[in-house]
């Protein structure tokens, strides 16, 4: 999953060096915290949260299917 965060993000951003994920596991939720530079968040986010909340539809999906629960925190 966490993979897949990253193969998505790096594709929007024009740094993608900058991108860092870290990946909090618990009993059946899944935290992933996105960490992005300032110049790149407005790509991550989208207008009014579009992409952002596009992104948290895959992973859900996905988490869905493993019987799990995952959240994407986007922090600048």
């Amino acid at each position: 999953m966490k993979e897949l965060i990253e193969y998505i993000v790096k594709a929007l951003v024009d740094d993608p060096s900058s991108i860092d994920i870290k990946e909090v596991t618990g009993d059946k939720i899944t935290i992933y915290e996105l960490r992005a530079s300032k110049n790149d968040i407005g790509k991550v986010i989208g207008k009014k949260g579009r992409t952002a909340s596009a992104i948290r539809t895959i992973i859900n999906a996905v988490s869905a299917r493993q019987g799990k629960r995952a959240v994407l925190e986007i922090i600048e």
